[in-house]
């Protein structure tokens, strides 16, 4: 029996575990993956939003300007890449300035501070491969860049630390109210019984919602497709550029001159910095119907390269190293549906989160773990520690603290991701630590092993032996992202 089971370990759930983790409660996070991050959280833009584009009023605003102001001293705690690099909203004609100035009074209602608009001279000095259309921008200086795949493991880990339980692989077939009135869920690793149900599950949160609630949600998957440019091409552009954003109709079909009433704003593509070092460019985006359609498309990169292309000169694409798909939670509000289910006490949406969803993460974590605390009145856990050391990088380290490292656990010395400069000893930590990595995709999220220009052609062979070691099962039983993904196939009996 728990308090509180979470559906999803996203990001938002994830936080949301975290936050709970404060106060003497029995958590548990079911999660239909086999590890964190393992849906939309793991590819999306990796932007932390300034939060002047959300319409005001809405909890998108709210949250999002509350995430964003929080994420410096998190990054800090938890021990995860963040930089505040700035973002520039470009229009390309000197007519469309007025909008930038709609753009920069919704981010002062919003709350976001320091915004200005920047005219061509200045432009120019920020960004030099700005294209020369370019007439002015809208300057966000409190925009920044993170690592989504640390903030979700950081969330997780200090979660776990805290005491809250993770089970992966665990998909919830169905929910309902029990006979002394707690939520049953139905999973396919067994049973589980609750107070509270936490519906943190992604493009897949309406299919929850309507297992116990006559109220449906309908949550519509927005793909976006991404390129991925090596680290040469460190520098090419430091603040995320926006294009000024496009208007497009809503979810029920609304055509593009409807009234503004009928309409949303779209970010539209970008080019930004990593905090890695590469550049990204994107997304796009598309309505689908499949939950799990994450595939390019040729349609798709083309229309990315070519606005992209519109917004930057003398883009290197030559440094493409990769182009992947992720899928937003676009429901039909177009709002974040987060509160209590009118008919279906003790179920708590998190729901509809679509960007800014990584900004507003931290503050989505406290909003809900404050809505549970109200209605449960939890005393607090005495051993709650809020912070949590990630993974050493020892090319962070003086030569002499390097080498002391080496002469001390010599894995740290034995270079395995020649692209990433990835050691045995940083991939034998994301294994064997909390929450440790059980397949390539894994490794991938928590120390970069496969993310540079071979994507893994050198270094998953490497990979795929010390998992298998480390797991204690044969290389053919290791995956690159769970069940159904084995790498290599078992050897014929003799």
């Amino acid at each position: 029996m728990y308090d509180v089971v979470i559906i999803g370990a996203g990001v938002s759930g994830c936080a949301i575990a975290r936050e709970l983790s404060r106060y003497q409660l029995a958590v548990c996070v079911v999660e239909k993956e086999e590890d964190v991050c393992s849906g939309t959280s793991k590819a999306n833009s990796a932007i932390v939003h300034a939060g002047f584009d959300a319409k005001s009023g809405t909890k998108k605003a709210k949250l999002n300007v509350e995430g964003s102001e929080m994420m410096e001293t998190l990054s800090k705690e938890l021990d995860f890449p963040f930089k505040r690099n700035g973002a520039l909203v470009a229009c390309l004609h000197e007519n469309e300035i007025p909008k930038l100035q709609e753009l920069l009074r919704r981010g002062e209602a919003n709350g976001v501070k320091g915004l200005r608009i920047v005219r061509r001279d200045e432009l120019r000095a920020m960004e030099p491969n700005l294209s020369d259309h370019a007439a002015a921008a809208l300057y966000a200086p409190t925009s920044g860049i993170v690592c989504p795949f640390g903030m979700n493991l950081a969330f997780a880990e200090n979660a776990f630390a805290n005491g809250v339980e993770f089970w992966f692989d665990t998909a919830v077939t169905g929910l309902k109210k029990n006979a002394a009135g707690n939520w049953l869920l139905k999973t396919s690793q067994g049973d589980l019984e609750t107070a509270y149900v936490v519906n943190a599950a992604g493009v897949h949160a309406d299919t929850i919602h309507n297992m116990a609630s006559e109220k449906k949600l309908h949550i519509t998957p927005r793909r976006g497709e991404y390129c991925l440019l090596d680290r040469a091409t460190e520098g090419f552009v430091k603040h995320t550029v926006f294009r000024l954003p496009e208007i497009y109709g809503n979810a029920s079909g609304a055509p593009s001159d409807a009234p503004s009433a009928a309409r949303c704003y779209g970010k539209g593509v970008l080019v930004t910095p990593t905090v890695h070092g590469n550049t990204l460019i994107g997304p796009t985006a598309h309505d689908i119907e499949d939950k799990e359609g994450t595939d390019t498309t040729q349609e798709g990169i083309s229309e990315l390269l070519q606005k992209a292309g519109e917004s930057m000169k003398g883009l290197p694409l030559h440094q493409v190293i990769t182009s992947f798909a992720g899928l937003r939670a676009h429901e039909d509000g177009s709002d974040f549906v987060i509160g209590e289910a009118e008919d279906a006490k003790g179920l708590i949406d998190c729901a509809g989160i679509e960007s800014p969803g990584l900004t507003s993460a931290p503050a989505i974590g406290k909003m809900v773990a404050g809505l549970i605390r109200d209605l449960e009145h939890p005393k607090e856990n005495p051993k709650f520690n809020g912070t949590r050391r990630g993974i050493l990088d020892p090319k962070k380290l003086s030569k002499e603290a390097y080498a002391a490292l080496i002469r001390e656990q010599p894995a740290y010395g034995n270079i395995v991701c020649r692209c990433e400069s990835v050691t045995e000893g940083e991939i034998l930590d994301a294994i064997r630590r909390p929450l440790g990595a059980k397949s390539l995709d894994g490794v991938k999220r928590r120390v970069r092993a496969g993310m540079g220009r071979c994507q893994g052609g050198f270094c998953s062979p490497k990979l795929i032996l010390l998992l298998a070691r480390e797991l204690g099962v044969d290389a053919s039983e290791v995956t690159k992202s769970g069940a159904g993904s084995e790498c290599i196939a078992k050897a014929c009996p003799k």
